[in-house]
């Protein structure tokens, strides 16, 4: 009985007290991110200006993550339990279950690479010349562009664009037009034709074959490179044994001016 006397006494006191009391509730704040809210609750509490309370989004940067993978790496050799333990997943015996085996191995069967016939042929040491005809230089000469009174080198056909500017090694004087020769000349090049020597000795100059190695030709045609790294220019190469009789001499640098002249087999000069 007097438990139940003071359930019901208790009960109608909160009940009571409930109903006197007042519950005010202030407006919610609307939500503004990174935005100050101004609180004019606060005034009475604080003697400094109001500042403002500043509210946050749910997302921001210093919350951001970089893609971590989640799965973690298969460790092989752990134990049964594991499911990649003992043989680690490869089995038992076997080619494939001792490492890995040599690239194009089919089982000991003749692999494709060799059943396969062969198919040309490249030459390492092949040289590519851009040719370059007398008619064309004869044309240069008469507009102005090229000095006849001066040494034609390949420098000097590439700047006037007799030739191409990728020059890979070297140039070879053709005799295309060589009936337009009718003055001397003395030029430069890597290889020359028969009929282009003929003509061009047949009308009082001359002709050399100079060699240069792809370091020289590049010193040769763009020397400014070298003076834009603050390099020296390169020494002149020797032919190699098998191309010394395909040429003249050596390549000279920077640009020669003059022609090397010819001595004949008594000493005296030819050109």
């Amino acid at each position: 009985m007097i438990r139940r006397r003071l359930s019901s006494l208790l009960s109608t006191s909160l009940f009571n007290a409930k109903s006197t009391l007042t519950v005010t509730t202030q407006p919610p704040v609307p939500f503004r991110s990174l935005q100050l809210v101004q609180c004019p609750d606060l005034k009475p509490f604080c003697n400094e200006p109001l500042v403002g309370v500043r509210s946050y989004s749910l997302l921001s940067l210093n919350d951001l993550r970089d893609k971590i993978p989640r799965k973690q790496k298969t460790r092989k050799g752990r134990g049964i339990g594991s499911g990649k333990g003992k043989t680690a997943g490869r089995g038992h015996k076997g080619q494939k279950a001792r490492g890995t085996h040599k690239f194009g191995f089919e089982g000991g069967q003749t692999p494709m690479r060799r059943r396969l016939p062969k198919r040309g042929f490249k030459n390492p040491f092949s040289l590519t010349f851009q040719p370059v005809g007398l008619g064309k230089i004869a044309f240069l000469i008469n507009a102005g562009k090229i000095d006849s009174h001066e040494l034609i080198t390949m420098k000097t056909l590439k700047d006037v664009g007799a030739v191409g500017k990728q020059i890979k090694d070297g140039v070879r004087l053709m005799g295309r037009g060589s009936e337009k020769i009718e003055w001397p000349i003395h030029l430069e090049v890597s290889r020359v034709t028969v009929r282009a020597k003929e003509a061009v000795e047949a009308a009082g100059g001359s002709v050399r074959k100079v060699h240069y190695n792809k370091l020289g030709l590049r010193a040769l045609l763009k020397p400014e490179w070298f003076e834009k790294k603050g390099r020296l220019l390169p020494r002149p190469a020797r032919p190699p044994p098998k191309l010394k009789d395909k040429v003249d001499s050596i390549g000279r640098l920077p640009a020669p001016t003059k022609p090397i002249p010819f001595f004949s087999e008594d000493g005296a000069t030819a050109v």
